[in-house]
């Protein structure tokens, strides 16, 4: 309102029309001038140098393209160490460090839309949007926990009491915070306020969701957890190298920086390095067999019998490749071949989560989302590609890869009260005797 008059003091000579918002905004509170003028008031953080003191010094005499690539070649190199150290750590750890991921990115996005719409004039909006995090982590994780932790769920009785109702309470938790948020609504913020609840729904949608899935991917194997996200991290150096050295053609408006040369060598040097990383990894059983609960040792294990997508098959070489490489015939895992639609999907389609964010991050008119690690920016900038690589992978594994689960259907049987346990096995019985199944089976004994 105080911006409205002052425009109206400047400008004595404004149509008619200006004074007709000016009437709007007294009777209903903000109207889109004055949201626009206060958006465009808005003066975000700027991003300032945080690289390490140590950096800063022995780097002093580089010009400022060369520091730039060793600071982030340096900090590159530190946080993939770091990432194979919670990979030894287990399932757990990683699980732990998706929820952290998780947070942090929800948080750099939301102190953005803070930020540009004066968020902190909205009553409640802070409150809400942490809450509204926590009942979407509930459904999503109590989801999680039912599936994948059924004989644990059952045999306490509080949490199969949690585990029947967890819908109704998932909903419930969330229709509290609807009305929350209809109670906090005040005339003068009626356009920011639903502003910013469409901003959190949305960075739920990006960030929550996606993280989910990153779970259930590990769930079916640390191999479809590893090999992406490493395929993702392969990309994003490779491209950054490429274009560094040889990068001359501009790639797309909203990164500059990107180049067709990176683009097309990242994408090259990905699929190789797929293709090597799944070799490696699919001889060990710690690495494909899906991460389970055993209710004996409470605790997760990763021990089975390798199924057919990771044992050595032997393929017949096309002709034309045939004469050029002098192979007839090449042994490889089955897993490899799935390898290359994850790498090539990485490094031909993974780059455009970048891409929008890079264009989010241009009308916002900020560089970073963050700046949590020197030279990269926020989380979220490192994980920009990773969330739509996690929702590939998830839906790649349910159209080609898994099939159905034996051990869920007996988990699902084991539920039901006897006299269905007793129609199903009769069921079943009959089944198999009619396919002459049973039969054989009992002379064989």
């Amino acid at each position: 309102m105080t911006e409205l008059r002052q425009r109206m003091a400047r400008e004595p000579d404004a149509p008619t029309e200006d004074k007709e918002l000016e009437a709007e905004a007294k009777a209903d509170g903000e109207t889109a001038s004055d949201s626009e003028s206060r958006v465009e008031a808005v003066t975000l953080p700027t991003s300032v140098d945080d690289t390490p003191e140590v950096l800063n010094r022995a780097l002093s005499n580089l010009s400022s393209r060369w520091k730039n690539w060793w600071v982030r070649g340096i900090l590159t190199l530190a946080m993939i160490a770091f990432f194979f150290i919670i990979i030894y750590l287990g399932p757990m750890v990683l699980m732990m460090i998706v929820m952290c991921v998780q947070i942090k990115c929800f948080h750099e996005i939301i102190t953005i839309g803070y930020n540009v719409y004066h968020s902190y004039d909205l009553p409640w909006f802070r409150t809400l949007s942490w809450y509204f995090l926590l009942c979407v982590n509930y459904f999503f994780y109590g989801e999680t926990v039912t599936d994948y932790f059924f004989t644990l769920v059952q045999r306490e009785e509080p949490l199969r009491i949690l585990s029947k109702y967890h819908r109704f309470i998932s909903f419930t938790l969330y229709l509290t915070g609807f009305c929350m948020f209809v109670l906090s609504l005040v005339k003068k913020h009626y356009r920011l306020q639903f502003y910013m609840f469409g901003w959190t729904h949305v960075t739920l949608l990006i960030v929550v969701t996606q993280s989910h899935l990153v779970i259930h991917n590990l769930f079916e194997g640390m191999i479809w957890f590893i090999v992406p996200i490493s395929c993702v991290i392969c990309n994003d150096i490779m491209a950054y190298m490429f274009g560094f050295f040889f990068g001359r053609t501009p790639l797309i408006k909203l990164s500059p920086k990107k180049t067709w040369e990176g683009f097309i060598g990242g994408c090259f040097a990905t699929v190789v390095f797929g293709l090597l990383l799944s070799y490696v990894m699919s001889g060990y059983r710690c690495f494909v067999c899906p991460v389970e609960y055993n209710n004996d040792t409470n605790s997760f294990t990763v021990d089975c019998e390798p199924s057919d997508l990771f044992r050595l098959q032997e393929y017949n070489i096309p002709g034309v490749i045939q004469s050029v490489i002098g192979w007839k015939t090449v042994r490889m895992y089955p897993f490899q071949i799935h390898s290359i639609a994850l790498s090539t999907f990485a490094s031909l389609i993974g780059p455009f989560g970048g891409f929008f964010a890079s264009g989010f991050k241009r009308a916002f008119k900020i560089k970073d989302f963050a700046n949590t690690i020197p030279g990269h920016g926020g989380i979220m900038d490192r994980f920009d590609c990773q969330y739509l690589m996690a929702t590939f992978v998830n839906v790649y594994i349910a159209s080609f890869i898994r099939g159905p689960n034996p051990s869920k259907l007996v988990q699902q049987f084991l539920t039901l009260r006897p006299d269905q346990q007793l129609h199903i096995f009769n069921m079943l019985k009959s089944h198999l005797t009619d396919k002459g199944m049973l039969t054989a089976a009992t002379e064989d004994e």
